[in-house]
C-alpha cells in the first residue's frame, strides 16, 4: 500500500490507508486515546480503542517515527475534518529522545538560543517550518520571473582572490598556500557575465566578516543578485526590482497560503509604482542632520512609517546615496557627482536591497580606484574585462532571511534561517 500524506485524507474517506510520520503529541483518555501524527503536508488524528494497540501508544515517546495503517472517517473536530480509526501503528525506528521543548503547542516556548542550540528538531515546529517554506517560495518567484523576462541563471565563484566591497571585512583563508578570501557577494563576477549573457541572476551564499550582532544582520546570508545590461540609469534596474518583486509575493501567495495562514500574516502589495525620493530628501522626512552620509535604523523606521502614511506603501525607494557612501564601481549621477545612481530599497522601514547603475568604462574605473587611493593590482582581473567592451548596466541584491523576516514580522532575522552563522555562532 502506497503512502500517503495527511493532506490527502480528505479525498479517501471509507478507505484504508497507510501513513508515516512522527509522533507529534499523545492524548491517552479512560476509554480512548489520540495519536497526532505529523508529516510534512500537516498533522492526522488516529482514534486508537483497541487495548492491544494503546498500550502500544502509551510506549511511545514524541518524535519517535511511526507507520500507521487505518479506515478513514469523517468527523468534524478532527483536522481537515477526517481521522483515521481502527489503526495497526508500527515504529520505524528507535524510541525517540524528546526534545528539550513540545512541539505540539501552537508556540515554541522555548528561548531563540535555545532553539538554535537544538535547530534540527526545532525547526519541525510548524511556525518554524512554515517560514522556511515561504524562503522557499520566494526564491521560486524570483527564478520564474526573471527566468521570463530572459534573464539566465549563473553560478559564480565564493573563493576569491580579493575582498569584493573595497573597505568590507573579509573571512581570510589559506588557498594552497595562497592567502583567499570567501565571497562578500558575486558583485565581479556578475557584471562580467553580463559581458556574456546581457541579464543574469544568481541565488547563492555570501559572507559578510563583520562584526554586528543585532537582529537584522548575518555572518552568511543567502543572496537574490540580478544584474542587466544596456540601461539607460539606474532607473531601468528599479524597474526590473519592482517586477521581481511583485514576482515574488505572488508566488509567495500562491505556493505558500498555508505557510502563511500558520504564521497569520499576509503578503504585501507592492505597488506598480513604488514611491522613491532622493537620498537628500529622505534626510529631512526622517529628521536628520543634512550632512549625514548615510541612514541608520532609526531613520529608515520614520520613512517606512512615511511611506505608509503618505503613499499607503510597505516599500519606499531611496535615491542617490552619497558616492562616499558607496562602493568604487557605483556610477555618479551625471548632474550631481557628488551623488550616485544608486538606491536602496526599503521594506517596511528596514533596508532589504542595495542596487544601482555600475561603472562601465575601463578609464572610469582606474580613475574611481585612483580617488579612492587604492590600487588596481587586487582587481586586476575585474577592472581588465572593462577594456574589451561593456555596455551601461545596473543590478541589485535582495537578501532572502531579511525579506522574509519583514514579511512574516520576525522580530529576529535567526527566526526565519535554518541554520544562522553569526558572530558567536557556528553551529549546529
Amino acid at each position: 500500500m502506497q503512502r500517503i500524506l495527511s493532506t490527502e485524507l480528505p479525498a479517501r474517506v471509507g478507505a484504508t490507508v497507510r501513513l508515516a510520520g512522527w509522533v507529534h503529541r499523545r492524548r491517552l483518555l479512560k476509554s480512548v486515546a489520540f495519536l497526532i501524527v505529523r508529516d510534512a503536508a500537516g498533522l492526522a488524528q488516529v482514534v486508537v480503542a483497541a487495548p492491544a494497540v494503546r498500550e502500544q501508544i502509551e510506549a511511545l515517546t514524541e518524535e519517535t517515527v511511526v507507520e500507521v495503517v487505518g479506515t478513514v472517517v469523517a468527523n468534524p473536530t478532527a483536522p481537515a475534518g477526517v481521522e483515521v480509526v481502527e489503526p495497526t501503528v508500527r515504529p520505524l525506528g528507535p524510541p525517540a529522545v524528546p526534545p528539550p521543548f513540545d512541539l505540539y503547542r501552537p508556540v515554541l516556548t522555548a528561548t531563540l538560543p535555545t532553539q538554535l542550540d537544538h535547530a534540527p528538531v526545532a525547526l519541525r515546529h510548524p511556525v518554524r517550518s512554515a517560514a522556511l517554506r515561504i524562503s522557499a517560495a520566494a526564491v521560486s518567484g524570483f527564478r520564474a520571473t526573471l527566468d521570463g523576462r530572459g534573464f539566465v541563471e549563473v553560478h559564480t565563484p565564493k573563493v576569491v582572490a580579493s575582498s569584493t566591497e573595497s573597505g568590507a571585512n573579509v573571512f581570510a583563508l589559506d588557498w594552497f598556500g595562497r592567502p583567499a578570501y570567501l565571497a562578500q557577494s558575486p558583485q565581479f563576477y556578475k557584471q562580467l557575465m553580463v559581458g556574456v549573457f546581457e541579464r543574469v541572476y544568481e541565488v547563492g551564499p555570501v559572507f559578510r566578516a563583520e562584526p554586528h550582532d543585532t537582529v537584522r544582520h548575518l555572518a552568511q546570508y543567502t543572496s537574490l543578485d540580478v544584474e542587466l545590461g544596456f540601461v539607460a540609469d539606474h532607473r531601468d534596474v528599479m524597474a526590473v526590482l519592482r517586477e521581481t518583486l511583485a514576482g515574488m509575493a505572488a508566488t509567495v501567495g500562491e505556493r505558500a497560503g498555508n505557510a502563511l495562514a500558520t504564521l497569520g500574516v499576509t503578503v504585501p502589495e507592492v505597488p506598480a509604482e513604488i514611491p522613491a525620493v532622493h537620498f537628500t530628501d529622505a534626510l529631512k522626512i526622517a529628521g536628520a542632520p543634512a550632512d549625514e552620509p548615510d541612514l541608520a535604523p532609526a531613520h529608515e523606521r520614520a520613512l517606512g512609517e512615511w511611506a505608509l502614511r503618505e503613499h499607503g506603501s510597505d516599500f519606499l525607494f531611496v535615491t542617490g546615496y552619497p558616492m562616499a557612501k558607496r562602493p568604487f564601481y557605483t556610477h555618479p549621477d551625471p548632474a550631481r557627482p557628488a551623488y550616485s545612481n544608486g538606491f536602496d530599497l526599503l521594506f517596511r522601514g528596514v533596508e532589504l536591497v542595495t542596487g544601482g547603475q555600475r561603472l562601465h568604462r575601463h578609464a572610469d574605473y582606474l580613475a574611481a580606484l585612483a580617488a579612492r587611493g587604492e590600487p588596481v593590482e587586487p582587481y586586476a582581473g575585474y577592472v581588465d574585462a572593462f577594456r574589451h567592451g561593456m555596455p551601461p548596466h545596473g543590478g541589485f541584491a535582495i537578501g532572502l532571511e531579511r525579506f522574509v523576516a519583514r514579511l512574516t514580522g520576525a522580530a529576529n532575522v535567526r527566526e526565519v534561517t535554518a541554520f544562522p552563522r553569526d558572530l558567536h555562532r557556528l553551529t549546529p
